[in-house]
């Protein structure tokens, strides 16, 4: 058979001499055969398709031992591979994009010292939870103050007593005056200390197996919200009418809806659709989600637990915080409609307006 020498191969393929043997070497492409005389290296010219599809994959930024992972499956498999690993590169890429966007914000306020005073816009809020019409006791903590609100959906033997105590965790942050370019870390520092009080409720034995909660929370500072989110309680913006989910649920279903192996549709019907990829305690990611918001006059902001928006519609929720004033009167009619639908698990709601 017709061999091509490495020169002619790395033209073909689009890789360089110098990686072609780097691939070799890892074992990730070797040639077809190797001259025992002068050691050169000799490809087939059907090798080309894998040495192609190497070279689109180091484009993407792939990891190598992914890359050989992804060779050795067929057609099919292999897309899911590469559909699951941009799909992680995507929400990488988010993440950074709102760690940029803080850093500008930030560098550009520290120059604005000089501007004139601006009054500090000013929250009205309401917090409700509910047992809801099937479980026998409420897990969910729900919390709003001048400066914080948040949610909190226990899971485990002692649910209630970790939910409980990672708001209790946070709600320090409402007596300290807090620098604004230091907001996101002393966030971070509290979670810190929400994750070691979910440890300490969980008395003896392992955490994995007495007690864990989400926690969706926003500190406000006058001008911003600081978000912080783990787990699958979420947290709404509706602004000018239009209603935006602004946290990502850390479950094992939305990672697969992420990975394009499930539609959104399949997800409500999953049966794992409650089995949460992070958390605080239960052995779980405890990673959170942080970034800041932008507030403005009439916002209004609706963070949840899973038992409203797990049986009402986007729409119907939509339309109750568009058309009702008061946030503890949306609140009480977001959790009749969570349950009219059935009400089979806890339901929390803390509604804040954003007021001038």
């Amino acid at each position: 058979m017709g061999l091509l020498t490495i020169g002619a191969f790395a033209k073909a393929s689009r890789l360089s001499p110098k990686a072609l043997r780097l691939y070799d070497e890892l074992g990730l492409l070797a040639p077809a055969r190797v001259d025992p005389v002068t050691g050169y290296r000799l490809y087939a010219a059907e090798q080309l398709d894998q040495a192609r599809l190497v070279a689109w994959l180091r484009r993407l930024g792939m990891p190598l031992a992914r890359i050989q992972h992804v060779c050795t499956l067929e057609a099919g498999r292999a897309a899911q591979e590469i559909r699951a690993y941009w799909g992680q590169v995507e929400t990488d890429t988010a993440a950074r994009r709102d760690l940029a966007a803080f850093l500008i914000d930030h560098l550009s306020r520290k120059d604005s010292a000089m501007a004139p005073t601006v009054k500090p816009l000013e929250i009205r809020y309401a917090a409700l939870s509910d047992a809801g019409l099937v479980r026998e006791s409420n897990q969910d903590t729900a919390y709003a103050g001048p400066a914080l609100l948040a949610v909190a959906d226990g899971c485990g033997s002692t649910g209630a007593t970790a939910s409980a105590a990672a708001v209790e965790a946070l709600k320090r942050l409402e007596a300290d005056c807090i620098p604004a370019g230091n907001l996101l870390n002393i966030l971070e520092d509290a979670v810190d200390r929400a994750r070691q009080a979910v440890y300490d409720a969980a008395g003896t034995g392992t955490c994995a197996e007495r007690a864990g909660t989400t926690l969706t929370a926003m500190l406000w500072t006058g001008s911003q919200m600081a978000l912080v989110h783990i787990g699958d309680c979420r947290a709404h913006l509706l602004r000018d009418g239009r209603l935006f989910q602004i946290t990502h649920d850390h479950t094992v279903v939305q990672s697969m809806i992420d990975e394009g192996r499930l539609s959104p549709e399949e997800a409500l019907s999953h049966p794992q659709r409650a089995m949460l990829a992070r958390a605080l305690g239960l052995g779980s990611d405890g990673t959170p989600d942080l970034r800041l918001h932008d507030a403005q006059p009439n916002d209004r902001y609706l963070l949840c637990s899973d038992g409203l928006t797990g049986v009402v519609p986007t729409e119907a929720i939509r339309e109750v915080l568009a058309g009702t004033p008061e946030p503890e009167q949306a609140a009480r009619e977001l959790i009749a409609l969570a349950n009219a639908s059935g009400g089979p698990d806890n339901v929390s709601c803390v509604v804040a307006d954003v007021v001038g």
